[in-house]
């Protein structure tokens, strides 16, 4: 081949042969990792035969939705090439501030052209790469787009990013946190504890079968949506790929839930989550977790070393249930062997069709009182009286200084969106 204006050598070629070729073999990284990396390659990009090959335009390298279309016949919601998604912030007004974390916020958002209720997490890039959590994010992202299929986690319509913001358009859930209403009533009567376990196992066991450990099942990250079921929210520190028979090292989780094994930073694995679900059911029953101390040595050492206290007010078979799922070693626990199934066979859940459950056909024993999306009464105060940021809408427009220009590439692969036809429909 002869040699162009950009120098165009069989060499580069070869470079240009080894991506689609890698792309080939390693299909399921997705289109957007793929064209990140061809478009990272400037000599290669500005090439016409490239530029053919790609339908990229001088000016905007970003247009490649035909590639995408005519190379491969992907089945519903794509993610988004080149970071260029049909939604940006000014699509939205942001009503109020439901939620406030460590990296940014949740608001209540309104789609300006459809008038629907989204949560938006927006969440700030230099916070994120201050913190190294880079990896949680995306980890958060990908989980996201699986949960669409069940009907007790919370759903990811859309993500998106400006150069120094990350945004996730999700489910509206409006009945308030389980923490929430745990801390009004104090406890809950067993068939209701029930119901809501039933619920947050399900979802368990259908995030198990995809390979994924939640790692942080507490009261705070378990919504009530307005009808009154269970939405598992907050997927910052799931783990993807864990088979079945693995085990992972990393610290995580909140201290009052923590599993034996990972307190003592030993190898652990999905039965974590069936540890979490034990200490969540003994507050609905008992009203604090299972080992809780105000002095956090004394909480642990409780956790590894004491027996949580059965008081007879709970039947014998939720007795038992918690004996099974707050067992100390990991490998007798209950879902060690069959996983969920173990769950769903035990008495403790004999009154619960779990055909009905996920139909949502069962009608919960609460309804939180909701007049419409924005009653925000069973948020905290705290939140919704902070009065919404301008440059939540604005970040479009932001200076790039050095350090926005360092944020703005580090979380490539990140938008996701429908196609345009189906937006928002």
């Amino acid at each position: 081949m002869a040699e162009t204006g950009c120098d165009f050598t069989y060499c580069r070629m070869r470079g240009i042969m080894s991506i689609l070729t890698a792309f080939i073999k390693e299909r399921k990284m997705g289109v957007n990792d793929f064209m990140q990396k061809l478009v990272s390659c400037p000599h290669i990009c500005k090439h016409s035969n490239v530029k053919g090959f790609l339908k990229i335009e001088d000016n905007n390298c970003d247009e490649i939705d035909e590639f995408e279309s005519s190379m491969f016949c992907l089945n519903g919601p794509r993610s988004s090439l080149a970071e260029e998604t049909q939604i940006k912030p000014c699509h939205f007004d942001y009503l109020k501030i439901i939620g406030k974390g460590s990296f940014g916020k949740v608001l209540l958002s309104r789609h300006k052209e459809t008038s629907k209720y989204y949560a938006i997490k927006v969440l700030q890039k230099k916070v994120v790469l201050k913190k190294k959590e880079q990896r949680h994010i995306m980890a958060e992202r990908s989980v996201l787009l699986k949960n669409l299929k069940h009907p007790f986690l919370v759903g990811m319509h859309f993500s998106f990013q400006t150069p120094d913001k990350l945004y996730f358009v999700l489910d509206y859930v409006n009945g308030g946190e389980l923490f929430y209403h745990l801390q009004r009533e104090r406890v809950f009567l067993e068939p209701r504890a029930r119901f809501y376990a039933a619920e947050i196992a399900s979802a368990l066991g259908y995030l198990h079968s995809l390979h994924i450990v939640y790692r942080d099942l507490k009261p705070e990250n378990i919504l009530l949506d307005s009808q009154g079921h269970i939405v598992l929210t907050d997927f910052g520190l799931c783990k993807e790929g864990l088979e079945p028979n693995g085990t992972t090292t990393t610290f995580c989780g909140t201290p009052e839930y923590l599993a034996p094994e990972v307190l003592q930073k030993q190898a652990y694995d999905h039965t974590v989550d069936w540890w979490c679900l034990g200490c969540v059911l003994y507050e609905m029953l008992y009203g604090l977790p299972p080992f809780y101390s105000r002095n956090t040595a004394e909480m642990y050492n409780n956790i590894l070393h004491k027996h949580p206290v059965l008081q007879p007010n709970v039947s014998n078979a939720g007795r038992e249930l918690l004996e099974g799922l707050l067992h100390k070693n990991r490998t007798q626990r209950l879902g060690a062997r069959e996983d969920f199934m173990e769950l769903k066979c035990h008495s403790f859940f004999s009154p619960i069709n779990w055909d009905d459950l996920v139909a949502k056909k069962i009608t919960p024993m609460f309804v939180p009182s909701v007049n419409g999306p924005t009653d925000l009464q069973h948020f905290d105060p705290e939140f919704t009286h902070l009065p919404v940021s301008s440059s939540v809408c604005n970040s479009d427009a932001i200076a790039l200084t050095n350090s926005v220009r360092e944020a703005a590439g580090a979380f490539p692969g990140f938008s996701y969106g429908p196609h345009t036809d189906h937006c928002f429909h």
